[in-house]
């Protein structure tokens, strides 16, 4: 793979600051995962960088590692209201992989832009050698934005 990051893009009909507060929710979270792995979460919305919730994962659901069920922290990164939210993952997993998940979001007429984003640049040397990414396909974040799509229709 000749890139680190993997970018997708779908026009969804709903203003930024709606999508944006699905995507702060921690049940936003699972509400739109394509993978099956995220089962619940706790927490509050995140408002700022640093603010962290907790998801409940089963991996399982992939059926790609024996992890079983296990906790991760989402840690925001980037938080800039109705704009962009991104977050990185610490597990049981060490040392913490260091990969990147997020979403920016542009208004355009009737709608918003929403290109979802998952970025593996800047992992451990120890994953990087290990030669495991991208741990999720460019499908599994078109999914998600469907999803999102739909999840955001449902609230409306």
């Amino acid at each position: 793979m000749t890139t680190e990051r993997m970018e997708v893009q779908r026009t969804i009909e709903a203003d930024p600051a709606t999508i944006f507060a699905l995507l702060c929710d921690p049940q936003g979270h699972v509400a739109i995962d394509s993978s099956g792995m995220l089962q619940a979460a706790t927490g509050d919305p995140a408002a700022a960088v640093g603010d962290s919730f907790v998801v409940h994962m089963d991996r399982e659901a992939l059926n790609d590692y024996p992890m079983g069920r296990y906790d991760v922290t989402v840690t925001i990164t980037t938080f800039v209201p109705d704009r962009e939210i991104a977050w990185t993952i610490l597990g049981e997993i060490r040392p913490p992989i260091g990969h990147v998940y997020g979403y920016t979001l542009e208004p355009v007429e009737g709608a918003t832009l929403v290109t979802s984003y998952y970025d593996w640049s800047s992992i451990d040397p120890v994953w990087r050698e290990a030669n495991i990414f991208p741990i999720l396909s460019e499908g599994a974040l078109r999914a998600t934005l469907g999803i999102l799509d739909r999840t955001v229709a449902k609230r409306a």
